[in-house]
């Protein structure tokens, strides 16, 4: 198959021709050829619109997909059209289903489920057996099966031996472990952020301790697990000579979800006395703070939950430093009987993969490169998945995009409708994936 983009500005940082507006010529695959007026056949199929950038495909490194075992909620082929949707030709799912991603078996229903989509779909297997926290699973088995990461996912791994003991256990072979920072025992029955907000709502809150606590925890725990020498010497954030390790190397330990401003502070410093750490930020703690949940809305109710005003900003301002590596999702879909409840009984989450880049766009300053950065290059740098550029004879995994276009989200591909930016105008919208040697047309 050919397809030839036309008249595209390319957005890759990793480019000579970064902000250069170039054809490109895409066959069986790869890119072929790339210059300026290039000619199509009448075997061709062409894209082209006004405004119309290009980027390396976009990454998602958080999305819970549910299937198997809660399909009702969503499946492998609705998750697959709502990251085609928001602009993702890689999604990195979560190994929170029933059975969980803790065996090679369950490896491999989520590659045969995910053949032929339009999005790669990448498995992140568990730490422990169901994700419970107690029993190891076989992480050298999943690691041969394809999982790019190791996680328990939505439940905080709270054991300390487990973490250290898990940090040792995948050096041989440099696995990642993803690690959701809450201490769930400062969290119990927590509704939102513990503050003004949640008094003037009688809610119980989720103290941003919760989340520090964890962070300082698996900081030191990590420097232990790397050199059991380093545990005695002050704070443990003295510079790191004896790992071998420089910050741009890839990480040993990865935070998801940050939400507070002393945790971006807790991984700066990290990251300047050279713990080989990474981060992300959920998109939609961008764009709210706890004062949003003055209406009770059940869509705002996410964990982490949205914090300060304050805390907004200090995220903003780690992605802008570099501080923050990675933009997800959070993809958490809910069926309509768990959210149309009483807040304190609904269910956490929101989906975002259809407007995961727009609510970036829309809520933050940053410069466009650096945006997509965190949706390209950050990703597949923490997964320890094959770096991309826009090259000729490179593959041809692709995001065109139109970063100003303002449009309206009006409804979702997702099987769940959980989300307060239906009905809202965003920026910056998704307009084709190519990938596998195909195009999609993902512009609603």
């Amino acid at each position: 198959m050919k397809i030839l983009i036309q008249a595209a500005r390319i957005i890759d940082s990793q480019s000579p021709l970064n902000g250069r507006v170039r054809d490109i010529l895409i066959e069986n695959g790869l890119i072929r050829q790339m210059g300026e007026g290039l000619e199509a056949d009448d075997t061709t199929t062409v894209l082209t619109a006004p405004n119309l950038c290009v980027s390396p495909g976009w990454v998602d490194m958080r999305v819970s997909a549910k299937d198997p075992g809660y399909e009702h909620k969503e499946d492998l082929s609705t998750v697959c059209r709502a990251a085609a949707r928001g602009g993702f030709t890689d999604i990195a799912v979560l190994p929170n289903t029933k059975p969980a991603l803790d065996s090679k078996d369950t490896l491999g229903y989520v590659r045969q489920a995910t053949t032929g989509q339009p999005v790669s779909v990448h498995a992140i297997g568990a730490v422990t057996r169901k994700t419970e926290g107690t029993d190891f699973a076989d992480m050298i088995d999943l690691h041969h099966a394809g999982a790019v990461a190791f996680s328990d996912g939505e439940h905080p791994l709270t054991n300390p031996d487990l973490l250290v003991k898990t940090l040792r256990y995948l050096r041989p072979f440099n696995g990642l472990l993803m690690n959701r920072p809450e201490e769930t025992r400062l969290t119990v029955y927590g509704q939102m952020n513990e503050g003004v907000s949640s008094t003037l709502l009688g809610l119980r809150g989720m103290p941003a301790l919760a989340e520090e606590l964890m962070i300082e925890r698996d900081l030191q725990l990590l420097r232990f697990a790397l050199d059991p020498q380093a545990s005695g010497q002050p704070n443990g954030l003295e510079p790191v000579e004896t790992f071998g390790q420089k910050p741009e190397d890839t990480p040993v330990l990865h935070f998801s979800t940050l939400s507070t401003a002393r945790s971006v502070e807790l991984v700066r410093q990290a990251k300047a006395a050279g713990l080989p750490v990474s981060c992300d930020v959920a998109t939609h703690q961008l764009a709210f703070d706890d004062s949003a949940l003055m209406g009770f809305d059940t869509n705002l109710k996410v964990n982490p939950p949205f914090r300060l005003p304050t805390d907004v900003a200090a995220l903003r301002e780690g992605l802008a430093d570099g501080t923050i590596d990675a933009l997800v999702s959070d993809h958490n879909p809910q069926e309509e009987e768990s959210k149309n409840l009483e807040f304190d009984q609904a269910e956490f989450g929101i989906i975002g993969l259809e407007t995961a880049f727009s609510v970036a766009r829309s809520h933050t300053e940053m410069p466009l490169d650096g945006l997509i950065d965190k949706l390209t290059r950050q990703p597949r740098r923490i997964l320890r998945l094959p770096s991309l550029t826009i090259a000729e004879n490179q593959p041809a995994t692709l995001t065109l995009f139109d970063p100003d276009r303002e449009w309206t989200f009006a409804k979702s591909v997702s099987k769940a409708k959980n989300t307060p930016f239906l009905g809202q105008k965003l920026t910056g919208k998704a307009l084709w994936i190519v990938n596998r040697g195909a195009v999609e047309h993902v512009e609603s």
